[in-house]
């Protein structure tokens, strides 16, 4: 196999509570550059059979390469909620689901993409560059009033309004290091993190509509699941890891009509070990439930 352009996250932990064997079938909501899918397919041998699906065209020319001529494996170029809803209606069922759903190295690296302020790039943010709405838009558009909810809902800002109203006053702005000098400016943080994360957080959620897609795709992802099927969400913040979890006590719980077993009782996070080698890691969560 050719060499893969980014880690996976808490790899070693989702193969142990996974438990993947050989037939099974595997569902990776965001495939990215193929790590968990690769890790997978070594458990469930030839007689198993994988769906990977993702909604960047880098990630499917990665997985295409990565994976081709295997006949195992299925490549869809969509975003989860509408491959989700695509495979429930085809009767699709699945022993193994998973979604990581942070955002991949090559993501962050890459200036031209535009998700981080540590260089400069466009204010993009698109995971499908094929969608019309990028962060530029939003910065340099949206209200006050929208600007402040939007920071405030995906941010956890607070005095969102006062930063949103400065930040249009400024405007317009053209690159990531533009828009993150501003910030510094304009918000003092007593936190270690860079002032301008939490901002750079929300203007991505909005962009791919991130939590939108999740909330909407739990529920499908619970038909899509076989009896006695796995599934594993890994989240990054907090506002995704409140729906996931607030989904699995849904679904699971002691009570009689309970569809789920609830795994994790509390979330998994990342060895040190891999923190040391993958400092991305160090906010994932993993909560892992299975269909009874």
């Amino acid at each position: 196999m050719k060499k893969q352009k980014h880690v996976p996250v808490m790899a070693r932990e989702v193969l142990e509570l996974f438990q993947p064997k050989p037939g099974e079938r595997y569902l990776d909501l965001t495939a990215g550059y193929g790590g968990h899918a690769s890790a997978v397919l070594d458990y469930i041998g030839k007689e198993g059979s994988m769906t990977l699906v993702d909604r960047d065209e880098e990630a499917i020319r990665a997985l295409t390469a990565l994976f081709k001529g295997n006949k195992q494996v299925e490549i869809i170029h969509q975003d989860f909620l509408t491959a989700s809803k695509a495979l429930l209606q085809q009767g699709s069922k699945y022993d193994m689901i998973l979604a990581d759903l942070g955002v991949s190295s090559p993501h962050l690296d890459n200036p031209d993409r535009g998700f981080s302020f540590a260089s400069e790039g466009p204010l993009d943010m698109r995971m499908d560059r094929t969608q019309t709405l990028n962060a530029a838009e939003i910065v340099n558009t949206y209200e006050a009033d929208q600007l402040a909810k939007l920071f405030r809902d995906y941010g956890e800002i607070r005095n969102a309004h006062k930063l949103a109203r400065r930040l249009v006053e400024h405007r317009p702005y053209k690159s990531t290091s533009e828009l993150a000098k501003k910030i510094v400016q304009l918000r003092r943080s007593k936190k270690r993190r860079h002032p301008a994360t939490e901002v750079f957080q929300a203007l991505r959620i909005a962009v791919n509509d991130e939590l939108g897609q999740l909330q909407k795709s739990l529920d499908v992802w619970m038909e899509l699941l076989a009896d006695q099927g796995r599934i594993g969400v890994i989240s990054f913040h907090s506002l995704e890891d409140r729906l996931v979890k607030q989904a699995f006590n849904d679904y699971g719980g002691n009570r009689y009509d309970a569809r789920l077993h609830i795994v994790t009782k509390k979330a998994v996070t990342a060895a040190e070990k891999e923190v040391v080698f993958n400092p991305r890691a160090r906010s994932a969560k993993l909560r892992v439930a299975q269909r009874k």
